[in-house]
């Protein structure tokens, strides 16, 4: 695996590839990784001739400064992890990699409604910072495709959005939610959940379930409101339970048997912020494309 720091030596690299006529897939992360973030490694591998993988912890996304301090880095490791899975290339840009010119005054995208609601609303600026990352590195890298999880369900229609703003010729390729046995999404921040933290997560993936068996045509305001109880008898402290439309993420307050949905949640357990998703009905849930 090549480990590639500056961005003019990342360009160089792939120029060569590029006149071999060999096609990329690339697989943005802010490390910490775990098998879900590999999954998506292999997915790319499948798919493509080379996998360009990058770690980097995107301070513009955060607008919590805490968070940003906070967030679990284990460079070595994810370097060892990557290695192992098969990837061609890391790329480990410095923040002046990604932003040459500072920060002050950085791009605006138009995300409309989907900037407005769930993690947009609770998280403002957020996905603005999304984008300034994405959108550079994929200035740099020019892959054939994209590889991102379904767990950030929001954030993948948020960077189809930002594609189709910036004329990238890309693919996504949304890659499924991997768990742990007992259902918990895979996710970096889990690993500062202290163990009895770790077990009451779970209650994100049951509240999910819950809605999955109860589900029916009709309005859904009830299926709601048991599922925030179920998270709070799991200590969980919920910033939204909704369901929507699975293509457009509009809001929903009734269903009608046919359209395909998504239930969306975001829950603090302590002081770590989870999120977890799951489209229904279930016959829908082969996603991945």
């Amino acid at each position: 695996m090549f480990i590639l720091r500056p961005s003019e030596l990342l360009q160089k690299h792939l120029v060569k590839l590029r006149v071999q006529g060999k096609t990329i897939g690339f697989v943005p992360t802010m490390g910490a990784l775990h098998p879900g973030h590999l999954s998506l490694v292999e997915y790319a591998q499948k798919q493509n001739d080379i996998v360009v993988a990058s770690i980097f912890v995107n301070p513009t996304q955060f607008n919590d400064l805490n968070d940003f301090k906070l967030y679990p880095r284990s460079a070595e490791q994810d370097i060892y992890l990557l290695e192992k899975a098969g990837c061609d290339i890391l790329f480990l840009p410095s923040t002046k990699d990604i932003y040459p010119a500072g920060t002050s005054q950085l791009p605006h995208y138009e995300l409309d409604y989907l900037e407005t609601i769930l993690e947009g609303k609770y998280r403002p600026g957020h996905f603005q910072g999304v984008c300034q990352v994405v959108h550079r590195l994929m200035t740099l890298v020019a892959p054939e495709n994209l590889y991102l999880g379904q767990k950030d369900y929001q954030q993948c229609l948020v960077l189809k959005r930002l594609l189709s703003l910036t004329g990238s010729p890309a693919q996504i390729k949304i890659c499924p939610t991997l768990r742990e046995n007992d259902g918990l999404a895979m996710s970096s921040r889990n690993m500062r959940l202290m163990p009895e933290e770790r077990n009451l997560a779970t209650g994100i993936y049951k509240a999910l379930t819950f809605i999955n068996e109860q589900l029916q045509p009709g309005t859904l305001a009830a299926i709601k409101e048991d599922a925030v109880r179920i998270l709070c008898k799991y200590h969980l402290k919920p910033d939204y339970v909704e369901i929507a439309d699975a293509d457009t993420l509009q809001l929903l307050s009734s269903w009608d048997g046919c359209k395909k949905i998504v239930a969306v949640i975001a829950a603090f357990m302590g002081q770590v912020r989870l999120i977890d998703n799951m489209i229904l009905p279930l016959n829908f849930a082969s996603y991945a494309n």
